[in-house]
């Protein structure tokens, strides 16, 4: 195989209940994963050696050393595979197209779409258990984004279940082109602690998910919004939009969604948006629960 291509798709946080504190200082969650089909691309191709390019809109301060998570993912794979004595080399590249730190799981999408290709490209045969131990040592969400389907979550993240799948519906997502750093967010959050509020059955349409979801809430709204009040006027943007049924923001933010019936009203929505405010990113996107190729 001379080269394999794989999405790091957007994971949007469809609710973030904030449920408790560990001693370790760590807050435990709970939450529904969803993924959209828009995201970074991370491509393989077979290589003695193992080196990383970065190139697209999102590309700028990124640096493609030892530190990044998508080499980091293949160091890892690359200690597993070597304990059977094949050495293993990529040349990969990351086509960074999905804002920096913005609540979208990047990072984590494209460390967990290194794994996907280069046990494809390598031709690896790992216990589903292992792999996701490699994706947990990279970080809490790298497992979620590995399934790349929905999945509920708790713990400080890593403990999935498999959730219902999501209807027939379309989305926007909308950054304001500011960084937010998870750890700030939530030393800034403050109140008391959530009760986990665990989806157990499917919605049959995007209203009935858009009802069900309005029970619900992300707790790092508000302190997200006090670091980024840009927040609050993307909220309202999407939520006065044309067939919006619920407006909220993904993750430590600053990435918010809004949730449409139709992916006609979803894309006449994100070029209105985006005409008003030119400055920001603004995409329309549909679930997407299918790994594999680009």
């Amino acid at each position: 195989m001379a080269a394999v291509t794989e999405l790091a798709r957007a994971k949007i946080n469809l609710y973030l209940h904030v449920t408790g504190r560990r001693a370790d200082g760590y807050h435990t969650l709970d939450s529904l994963f969803a993924f959209a089909n828009v995201g970074d691309v991370i491509r393989a191709r077979s290589s003695v050696n193992l080196s990383l390019c970065i190139a697209g809109p999102f590309a700028a301060g990124l640096v493609a050393g030892e530190s990044n998570l998508v080499l980091r993912a293949a160091r890892a794979l690359q200690r597993v595979a070597g304990a059977s004595g094949r050495v293993m080399g990529a040349e990969l590249s990351l086509r960074k197209n999905l804002p920096n730190a913005s609540g979208i799981g990047g990072g984590s999408a494209d460390a967990a779409a290194t794994l996907r290709a280069l046990c494809r490209l390598w031709k690896l045969r790992i216990r589903p258990r292992a792999l996701a131990a490699i994706a947990l040592s990279l970080g809490a969400d790298v497992p979620a984004c590995l399934l790349s389907r929905p999945v509920s979550a708790s713990g400080i993240g890593e403990t999935l279940r498999p959730a219902p799948a999501m209807p027939d519906a379309a989305l926007v997502l909308v950054n304001p082109g500011v960084a937010l750093a998870t750890p700030d967010v939530f030393r800034r959050r403050s109140g008391p602690f959530s009760r986990p509020r665990r989806i157990r059955r499917a919605a049959p349409t995007a209203e009935a998910l858009a009802l069900t979801l309005a029970a619900r809430s992300n707790d790092l709204t508000a302190a997200a919004i006090e670091l980024c009040p840009t927040i609050d006027t993307i909220l309202n943007a999407l939520e006065s939009s044309e067939g919006c049924l619920l407006a909220r923001m993904s993750g430590s933010g600053a990435t918010c969604f809004g949730l449409y019936r139709r992916r006609g009203q979803a894309a006449r929505a994100a070029r209105a948006i985006a005409a008003a405010q030119p400055h920001w990113w603004v995409t329309p996107a549909g679930f997407d629960a299918a790994p594999g190729s680009a």
